[in-house]
């Protein structure tokens, strides 16, 4: 009998294909083949909503792959994916093969991870196209592009084109606005802390915190309290009035799910949660670790469930019992609680196999590859082991009416914690009673000696802002969209200009901010948190087949079309708006008025088209409008050798000679690097079609371009004079140097995502 087996991914084909025989054929899909249209809506809102699908441009040659090689199969076996998104994929392949296929036998494979064992089990066991998950994915799909094709046209109308609204995206911009009125509207509260250091009959020296007087907790406002205590300490005697001692527990955290994976990626490693998610795709998929060929060594990695499968426990449990000792091995494999909506036939992410230990495969994988291998490899293995055990110490020491507090802890047994420990979140909150000191040996009512006293004073902080493991966080806590999503909504509403990046946190541009309070204003059901939870839960209950697809698309979109019609009627026109200054235009003197643009408000002259003058601005104390200063730069103008200043245009900055209208030179940022040609300086510079690239400022006389980034380094193999940022789609952002010959490549040293992407 011959199979054709059907895939979304070449590597995953790859991979699979070395486990099967002569009968069978490996294909790749390539991602979806048929979607909603770009042009239009392309949801029937008349008839129930019915979605029109059609096949994705540039997709035909691998739709006539796909249809050849079913005439030849005796049967089709479709194995994307095993979550909504696989399952809808899945679904549109088995249609359109259906019709030209030699056989009517379809079915539907299902796996986590890409092994010999995993592959032919379910190739044994094929199943059917599960209707449910199809009709869950289709509801998404059609209230995203409702929401998207629907406001986003508004957004283009009144504030500028480019602008687009999504249902989970725009909450995600919503906590990061309102992250932001928190932190503006924050008023520090001052408060001391009062530490005394002391001494016992042995050493060493210890600190202990002011915690109560006369038995009553003590929060110390200021220093003129402060000062009150210290009167009303001197001259008293320290003596220990309880030592607590007991030995505590720690448990080890579960293995991975794809939120805390992307959590624990940004905190550990630095990866924004897109780079994560593309590294992970990658080890599933597969890598080729020589002998044994290109083997997935991760599981899935799109899943909310903590579950580990009996064979993965009992493998663990052999592999620590080998490598660490039966002291690390708890009596029963230990079971973790996941979350309601988890689909309990995924397991956690976790290694095909724990004998495959990191640095006995590092030289097979690229750096980012092996770091994130090891952070999974890592956390499974822990989840599998004994807790840790603690002595912990606790002293309360009395002076006079005034109580201190000492803690201090000893690791007794390091159990799971000689493998791995999770980093704390930016809001956890601190534990002060898991001191990590030393303490010495003390008795109660033995008598201390005080070597000082050591107020400091502390103010209350602001919410921190959101860097992407927190936003990650806190939308998966509050229920909004996916963990499998919260990649791409992240770098939306970058790639929007709606946040930014300062020193690794989001903040909400100008531009943000008007398009989030427009749409709280006008869309608020689109708008609140807890409805698009519940249009969350109400997916599970479609995937579940407790609800039917339409209804959960009608009761969304009753009250949003309500909300689409005010809209368009009441929403302000930031577009036409034209706020007036009495700023004139240097070039032709009519007054400058405030506008919108693609980077926020800009001041421009009244008089365009005939004067197109713009210019950044800055607001006074007072609520006026001045402009605002350039920036002065080394730049000498290639021209006249004048100075070069900063200015603002239509894409961003670029410098122009200061002797402007008479010298009217302009140029992109330099980039520090020099031209291999001329020696002129290597400059940005922008395509007609708005796209980045590198070239010699000297241009026409010179016209060396590149379209790759360039660094200031010389290459250290071939002694190049710079080398260039790249970018691959399989595992982000490297460095290389441009001469083919030499070859050489680095991971940048940089963990932000890159701005440059090569160019067909």
């Amino acid at each position: 009998m011959k199979s054709l087996v059907i895939v979304e991914s070449p590597a995953k084909a790859k991979t699979i294909a070395k486990y099967l025989g002569k009968d069978y054929t490996v294909k790749a899909s390539v991602g979806h083949i048929m979607d909603l249209p770009k042009s239009k809506l392309g949801v029937d809102i008349e008839n129930n909503f019915e979605p029109k699908y059609i096949q994705i441009k540039g997709k035909a040659p691998i739709v006539k792959e796909l249809k050849a090689a079913a005439k030849k199969a005796d049967r089709i076996l479709i194995a994307t994916d095993p979550d909504r998104e696989g399952e809808a994929i899945a679904y549109h392949v088995a249609e359109t093969v259906s019709g030209s296929a030699k056989t009517q036998e379809i079915y539907r494979v299902l796996f986590n991870e890409i092994t010999k064992k995993a592959i032919l089990l379910a190739i044994s066991h094929p199943g059917k196209i599960d209707s449910n998950k199809v009709d869950a994915q289709q509801a998404r799909r059609v209230l995203d592009r409702l929401v998207g094709y629907q406001i986003s046209p508004i957004l283009w109308q009144k504030v500028r084109r480019g602008l687009s609204a999504g249902r989970v995206q725009s909450v995600a911009l919503r906590l990061i606005c309102e992250r932001e009125d928190e932190i503006k509207a924050f008023v520090p509260e001052e408060f001391w802390s009062l530490t005394a250091l002391l001494e016992g009959k042995l050493p060493p020296q210890f600190e202990a915190k002011l915690i109560k007087k006369d038995e009553e907790k003590l929060k110390v406002k200021n220093n003129e309290e402060v000062q009150q205590i210290l009167a009303g300490l001197q001259n008293k005697n320290y003596v220990v009035a309880r030592v607590d001692k007991k030995e505590r527990r720690r448990n080890p955290v579960p293995p991975f799910t794809t939120s805390k994976l992307q959590q624990e990626g940004g905190r550990k490693l630095g990866f924004t949660a897109k780079r994560t998610m593309g590294i992970a795709q990658s080890l599933y998929e597969g890598v080729d670790v020589g002998k044994e060929g290109a083997v997935g060594l991760i599981t899935y990695m799109r899943t909310d469930s903590t579950r580990v499968g009996q064979e993965s426990q009992d493998e663990a449990r052999e592999f620590i019992a080998g490598k660490y000792g039966k002291d690390y091995l708890p009596e029963k494999p230990p079971v973790y609680a996941s979350a309601k909506s988890a689909q309990e036939a995924h397991e956690a992410i976790r290694p095909t196999s724990v004998f495959r230990e990191p640095d006995a495969i590092k030289q097979y994988l690229e750096n980012d590859q092996y770091k994130l291998y090891k952070l999974i490899w890592n956390r499974f293995v822990a989840s599998q082991m004994n807790p840790a055990i603690i002595d912990q110490t606790s002293v309360d020491i009395k002076a006079g009416d005034y109580a201190f507090r000492a803690t201090g802890s000893i690791v007794k047994f390091p159990g799971f914690m000689a493998v791995y420990m999770e980093e704390k979140a930016e809001d956890a909150t601190p534990d002060e009673d898991n001191g990590e000191a030393v303490l010495p040996p003390l008795t109660e009512g033995e008598q201390l000696t005080l070597v000082k006293l050591d107020p400091k004073q502390h103010f209350t902080q602001p919410p921190p802002r959101f860097s992407e493991a927190l936003l990650v966080k806190t939308l998966e806590e509050k229920g909004i969209g996916r963990p499998s999503t919260y990649a791409a909504i992240i770098s939306t509403i970058q790639e929007r200009d709606y946040v930014n990046k300062v020193e690794n946190k989001f903040r909400p541009t100008e531009l943000g901010v008007l398009v989030n309070n427009l749409l709280v204003s006008h869309f608020p059901v689109v708008m609140d948190v807890a409805f698009t939870a519940k249009m969350e839960g109400e997916l599970d209950k479609i995937e579940d087949g407790q609800m039917p697809w339409v209804d959960a698309v009608r009761d969304f979109y009753k009250p949003f079309n309500e909300s689409l019609e005010k809209a368009q009627a009441e929403m302000k026109d930031f577009k036409a708006e034209l706020t007036p200054t009495d700023i004139n235009c240097e070039k032709c003197g009519k007054p400058m008025v405030i506008k919108w643009g693609r980077n926020g408000q800009f001041l421009a002259c009244s008089g365009y088209p005939e004067c197109k003058n713009t210019k950044p601005f800055v607001r006074t104390e007072g609520g006026g409008v001045e402009a605002a200063p350039d920036e002065t730069t080394d730049e000498k103008c290639p021209k006249c050798n004048s100075g070069m200043v900063v200015k603002r245009g239509r894409f961003g900055k670029f410098l122009a000679c200061t002797r402007y209208p008479e010298c009217n030179h302009t140029q992109g940022m330099s980039t520090g690097v020099t031209c291999p040609e001329d020696g002129g300086k290597i400059v940005e510079r922008r395509s007609r079609f708005g796209k980045m690239f590198y070239s010699c400022a000297n241009y026409p006389a010179c016209k060396y371009a590149i379209w790759y980034k360039p660094i200031q380094r010389a290459c250290p193999q071939c002694k190049a004079p710079f080398l260039v940022e790249k970018y691959s789609k399989k595992t982000g952002p490297y460095i290389a140097c441009l001469n083919k010959e030499c070859g050489y490549k680095e991971e940048p040293k940089t963990e932000e995502e890159p701005t440059i992407e090569k160019t067909a």
